[in-house]
């Protein structure tokens, strides 16, 4: 089984589309370890995407990032990763397929609805950025389930 962390973005939240975003989730055989309903502050966003603070987009994303609530959430399955960047799909929801998270929900490139780790690596290091482990639910365990 493998991690990867999820984050239902601000825009999506406000959007009221965060319990269809979760409803997906579950729908495609995604275990929820962990879940909560945090605004981020401007440093915590900053902490987070401190990988792209030399890129141009740094400010305004991390300013979306800490405008609103948003739902951080450790999701497991069977190649969590993968199976999840292709359910959020393209960045740009112009080029995302038909069908996916963004296509649907996002609104832009910044408003993206989602966000999806790029690793294995990076799924349980972002999953550790929200959640400390002790409040990662364990194989085994009540987890959310459809």
């Amino acid at each position: 089984m493998e991690r990867t962390l999820a984050i239902i973005k601000p825009d999506a939240v406000q959007n009221g589309h965060a319990g269809k975003i979760l409803d997906r989730i579950l729908a495609e055989g995604f275990a929820v370890r962990a879940m909560k309903l945090v605004t981020l502050t401007q440093a915590q966003a900053e902490g987070f995407y401190a990988v792209h603070a030399e890129r141009p987009f740094f400010g305004e994303l991390t300013e979306f990032m800490a405008s609103g609530p948003c739902v951080p959430l450790v999701l497991e399955r069977e190649d969590a990763v993968s199976t999840w960047r292709e359910v959020i799909g393209a960045t740009n929801p112009a080029d995302a397929a038909e069908g996916t998270i963004r296509k649907q929900f996002a609104t832009s490139v910044g408003e993206n609805a989602v966000h999806g780790s790029d690793s294995a690596e990076n799924g349980v290091k972002e999953g550790r950025y929200f959640f400390p482990e002790s409040e990662i639910v364990q194989n085994g365990a009540a987890v959310i389930d459809a």
